[in-house]
């Protein structure tokens, strides 16, 4: 039976299920699997994190260092977000370069710390136009079922929170390091949420086999006053303006829920 076809029945048998308002592993349409965070996961980063959002499992570690600040904003420091697709995350990942799935992964995270303005990056400026602090999230996928984007949101944003950076000394224009640290300080808590239309239903947390099989997708990045700050989305199908409403109002409920379990696990 060629791939083709097998698709096409798993697609038929999810959208018959989703119609009744159920899912193949018996959740809801806007529920959610199990999520398990556990922060200062890692020893050597300055903040980590690890998640696991039903068989999806991510680390997220944030480091620092010295670096050049953009020209367009000499005082500010720099935040980089990267994701790893680790080749035991799936059969068919390898080694070698990030796949467009990952520089997308870690564009939609970057997007919606960045537009939250989760960091004062006036704080992580050194030398004007010459030294900046830089903070780099890391994402690693440890094994894929769907909604990583959610699930290292979350990690991201966990691990920022435990992040305690370097300090440095400036003497005339000279950066040294100190032993010393100071906790990064964040300014906004945003979550993602992402759903996934099948047919013409919406759910949240898609497994693998549901993302396979889906129309559209959309992430909504909201701050803990309800704040949209970013959306994002893809696939082939467009949505009616009713229908980003629909989502919005469903991802301000979930970012509730999912933004609580960050904090409690920092």
């Amino acid at each position: 039976m060629s791939n083709g076809i097998v698709s096409r029945l798993k697609r038929k048998k999810i959208e018959e299920v989703v119609k009744t308002g159920k899912r193949m592993d018996g959740r809801d349409l806007l529920q959610y699997r199990d999520l398990q965070i556990k922060t200062r996961f890692l020893e050597k980063p300055e903040g980590s994190a690890e998640v696991k959002l039903g068989k999806s499992h991510v680390v997220v570690g944030v480091k620092s260092g010295i670096g050049t600040p953009f020209e367009d904003s000499p005082d500010e420091g720099v935040m980089m977000v990267n994701a790893e697709y680790t080749p035991i995350a799936h059969p068919t990942w390898e080694p070698g370069p990030p796949p467009d799935e990952a520089v997308e992964l870690a564009r939609v995270v970057d997007r919606g710390l960045r537009a939250a303005k989760v960091l004062s990056m006036e704080d992580l400026g050194l030398v004007s136009g010459e030294k900046v602090q830089m903070v780099y999230v890391d994402l690693y996928i440890i094994n894929f079922d769907g909604n990583l984007i959610d699930a290292c949101s979350a990690g991201a944003l966990a691990a920022l929170n435990t992040a305690e950076l370097p300090e440095f000394k400036v003497t005339k224009g000279a950066v040294s390091s100190t032993d010393k640290t100071k906790k990064l300080k964040l300014r906004a808590h945003p979550i993602a949420v992402t759903l996934v239309k099948i047919g013409s239903e919406f759910i949240v947390d898609a497994t693998a086999d549901e993302e396979e099989v889906m129309d559209g997708r959309i992430t909504i990045t909201l701050d803990e006053n309800n704040n949209v700050n970013a959306i994002q989305k893809s696939g082939p199908v467009g949505f009616t303006v009713d229908e980003i409403k629909k989502c919005i109002n469903i991802a301000s409920e979930k970012a509730v829920e999912i933004r609580a379990k960050v904090m409690a696990s920092v």
